[in-house]
């Protein structure tokens, strides 16, 4: 608003009196109507102790010498030191490294392969087993059992288990062996990386039966998701003690729960079947009958449904990481 006005004034009472007038600074207006003049910054003298370019490519080399590429600059300045040399100041090596992105490590680096997601499907039952160990706790505080759990992942059956009071290669090898003997050698075993599961006596198992041998990725648990379900089931157990007073008692809880898991309990992704049901194969005739009572209640009372009751269906596959669809609409 006061320039507005003092445009309209200065013409008339000139640039004073229209400055007092309107308590307007005359310097101000003055340096505002000067014109701005760029001038050249003039350049800086370079430091006196400044390195050449030539020296700079002298501690360089240094720097990237076999003998000094995996060192701090702190050891290559000391070392030179005391073989008698001096390049430059500690702070002068780190300020080359920096400007040739070489702070970090210098070093050529290793890379380790990204671990392949594991992809394993069953269609009927005995064709892919996974397993894994848990802990349960014992009577005193540091002191564990070792749960061992192999099930099929098609119909969720606990094909064998075992409880020890450590973890070994040895126990996993026998373990394997008497499972396999039991309920026959599947197509696949997968488990996670613990040491049991890579172990040498169990990998020279599997290959000497003929089984493909699948591993979880390192840190990924969704990659054994059959074995920690089952395994959360357990320890979610309504009757489960969370500590067990000994190995005798750990056993009898597990030989109870499992003949419960396996021969009652009732599975929603088996559509409500249990797992000795699919795993055996008379979940067909199961699932039939219900069919037949379902057909019956609808006869009775159809008013009370709003289209046939279906029983649930039986599972088809089960899968492991099954394999992402390919899109259908390409993006640029």
């Amino acid at each position: 608003m006061i320039e507005a006005a003092f445009g309209g004034l200065q013409p008339l009472l000139g640039t004073k009196p229209a400055c007092e007038l309107l308590g307007k600074s005359r310097a101000t207006h003055y340096r505002r109507c000067r014109p701005i003049v760029s001038r050249p910054r003039p350049a800086g003298r370079a430091p006196a102790n400044k390195l050449t370019d030539t020296e700079r490519a002298q501690v360089l080399a240094v720097l990237r010498h076999d003998d000094f590429v995996d060192k701090a600059p702190a050891q290559v300045w000391a070392t030179l030191l005391d073989e008698g040399q001096y390049l430059c100041s500690e702070s002068t090596m780190y300020r080359i490294l920096r400007q040739h992105g070489e702070v970090r490590e210098r070093r050529a680096q290793a890379t380790h392969p990204a671990k392949v997601k594991p992809e394993l499907v069953a269609t009927a039952a005995g064709q892919v087993l996974s397993w894994d160990i848990t802990k349960l706790q014992g009577p005193g505080r540091g002191e564990y059992y070792h749960l061992y759990v192999m099930l099929d992942i098609f119909s969720r059956y606990v094909v064998g288990w075992t409880v020890a009071a450590a973890e070994s290669a040895d126990l996993a090898k026998a373990f394997i062996e008497d499972v396999t003997a039991t309920h026959g050698v599947p197509q696949a075993i997968h488990a996670d990386r613990g040491a049991s599961m890579t172990s040498k006596p169990v990998a020279q198992l599997l290959a000497d039966l003929g089984v493909a041998r699948s591993h979880s990725r390192p840190r990924v648990s969704n990659d054994n998701p059959y074995s920690e379900a089952q395994f959360k089931t357990l320890k979610y157990c309504p009757a489960f003690p969370g500590r067990f007073g000994s190995l005798a008692d750990a056993r009898a809880f597990c030989q109870t729960f499992f003949d419960h898991y396996n021969h009652i309990h009732r599975h929603k992704a088996l559509g409500l079947h249990t797992p000795a049901s699919v795993h055996h194969g008379t979940a067909v005739e199961i699932r039939a009958h219900r069919q037949i009572v379902l057909d019956a209640a609808h006869t009775r009372s159809p008013q009370r449904f709003g289209a046939p009751p279906v029983a649930p269906k039986l599972p088809t596959t089960a899968w492991i990481n099954p394999p992402t669809p390919t899109p259908q609409i390409q993006t640029a």
